[in-house]
């Protein structure tokens, strides 16, 4: 009995992810950039949802829909193109970033700012409307966790292992091939890598392989430098 909602809004999410007959989808397909839908340089950003605790959950269970139906229809690899495009918009937007996170905008209003942010950066199919249903159901404080969520699955899938990095900046395309071959010489299998960026860090690397970390962050590094000195003195 409990599992009959449950497989309708999962038929449901698959509908509107894949593209299907739906009214709101094809509405909203049809929004215009131009209108007025968020300006996001201007700063009016409310407070950062605390989401940890709801984030890890929420993530798993939409990027394993969105991969689900993305491997059935053939379109891994150009679902992972768009993603990456996305993500690589989130490391340079500390204005988009703040919006994904923040509480205070509406659904209507997450909807037409992703449509239209879906439009410039040439976002479309599956994953343009997998960031509709994201945006309607209110869960883009999760996105980031379901970008590096997808991005596991698909490694997982192809038979690599994925390695968590976080970073003070983007990585270039130069540094992700070197920090690769070098965690295939330790692991001694391909290994696919999942950068988010973390400014805080300062500088370095934290590199997670799954119970193993590496951190060579510059923030560590300085609060065991304040440590040892607290311990001189």
């Amino acid at each position: 009995m409990l599992d009959g909602p449950r497989i309708r809004k999962k038929q449901e999410a698959s509908l509107a992810i894949s593209g299907g007959n739906h009214n709101e989808f094809k509405v909203l397909g049809q929004a215009s950039a131009g209108n007025r839908i968020l300006e996001l340089k201007s700063g009016k950003f409310g407070p950062v949802a605390d989401t940890s605790q709801l984030t890890s959950g929420v993530a798993e269970r939409y990027a394993s829909s969105l991969f689900e139906l993305a491997l059935e229809q053939g379109a891994v690899e150009s679902v992972t193109k768009d993603l990456d495009r996305f993500q690589a918009m989130l490391d340079e937007s500390d204005d988009l970033k703040r919006f994904v996170l923040s509480p205070v905008f509406s659904a209507d209003d997450q909807l037409k700012a992703i449509v239209a942010i879906s439009e410039k950066a040439g976002i479309s199919g599956f994953f343009a409307n997998f960031l509709k249903v994201v945006a309607r159901n209110r869960r883009l404080f999760a996105l980031p966790g379901m970008i590096r969520a997808f991005r596991i699955i698909a490694a997982s899938q192809r038979g690599e292992i994925t390695a968590e990095v976080t970073a003070a900046h983007a990585l270039d395309a130069a540094q992700e091939t070197e920090l690769k071959a070098a965690l295939k010489g330790v692991t001694g299998k391909d290994v696919a890598i999942a950068v988010t960026v973390d400014p805080s860090i300062l500088g370095g690397l934290i590199v997670k392989v799954g119970s193993r970390q590496i951190d060579t962050s510059l923030r560590t590094k300085l609060s065991t430098l304040k440590l040892a000195l607290k311990e001189v003195g």
